[in-house]
C-alpha cells in the first residue's frame, strides 16, 4: 500500500507543473515617456502593440497602453546598470472594442484593466549599447518578473523584458523610449488544478481507510 501511494504522490507531483502552466498570454508595448532615476525607473503611456496574438488594426495603433514602475536602484548605477529593488508596478490598460471579444470580458467598460501587478524580487537593469559620437546614445534592458491579477479575476506570473533607448548622456531626464517591450504571463488552468486537488483528496482518503482498517 505505501508503494502505491508513494507512486501515486510522485505522479501528481509530476503533473502539476504541467497544470500549472495551462497556457500563456504574450504582451508587447513600444514608445511612451520613461523616467530613469535612483528612486526608480517608470514608464508611462507606452503603446500596447499584442495581447495574446491580437495586434491594431491598421498597425500604426494601439490596443491600449502598459505603464510600470519599479522600487528604487540597490546595486549598481543608472548608467553602468545594476539591479533595482522589487514592487512598483505593472500595469496593461486595453481600450477599444477589441477588448471586449476576450473571454469572460462581454460587459467590460473602456478602459479595460487587463492586467494590474507588480515586480517580484530585484528588477535587472544592463546597459546592452553605446552610440553616437559621445557616447550620447545609450540602449538598457530592464528584465524582471511580475505577478498580479488578469482580467476576471485569475491570479497570474509571468516576467518582462523592456529594452529602452536614450538620446542624451543625461538619461536621469529621461529623455528616450522603449524600443520594444516583450512580457509573457502564466495562467493557470482551475478546472486542472482542480482535478489535481480531488486526487490528492481521494489517496488521503484511501490512505486513512487502509490505516483505520490495520
Amino acid at each position: 500500500m505505501r508503494r502505491v501511494v508513494v507512486l501515486a504522490l510522485l505522479a501528481l507531483a509530476l503533473a502539476l507543473p504541467i497544470a500549472a502552466s495551462a497556457g500563456t498570454i504574450d504582451i508587447t508595448n513600444e514608445w511612451g515617456s520613461i523616467s530613469i532615476t535612483t528612486a526608480g525607473i517608470s514608464s508611462i503611456g507606452s503603446q500596447l502593440k499584442m495581447f495574446n496574438g491580437i495586434t491594431p488594426i491598421p498597425a500604426s495603433h494601439s490596443l491600449g497602453s502598459v505603464s510600470f514602475s519599479t522600487g528604487a536602484l540597490a546595486t549598481g548605477s543608472i548608467f553602468a546598470g545594476g539591479t533595482f529593488l522589487g514592487g512598483g508596478s505593472f500595469d496593461v490598460l486595453g481600450v477599444g472594442a477589441w477588448a471586449k471579444t476576450l473571454v469572460g470580458c462581454p460587459s467590460c467598460t473602456n478602459p479595460i484593466t487587463l492586467f494590474v501587478g507588480s515586480f517580484v524580487g530585484p528588477v535587472d537593469w544592463n546597459l546592452t549599447g553605446v552610440g553616437g559620437p559621445f557616447g550620447q546614445s545609450r540602449s538598457y534592458s530592464l528584465i524582471g518578473n511580475i505577478a498580479g491579477w488578469l482580467y476576471g479575476g485569475r491570479w497570474v506570473t509571468g516576467t518582462t523584458d523592456q529594452n529602452f533607448v536614450t538620446t542624451n548622456g543625461q538619461i536621469s531626464q529621461g529623455v528616450g523610449h522603449i524600443s520594444v517591450g516583450r512580457s509573457e504571463l502564466t495562467v493557470p488552468e482551475p478546472g486542472t488544478l482542480g482535478l489535481l486537488g480531488t486526487g490528492l483528496v481521494g489517496i488521503a482518503g484511501i490512505f486513512r481507510r487502509k490505516l483505520i482498517g490495520s
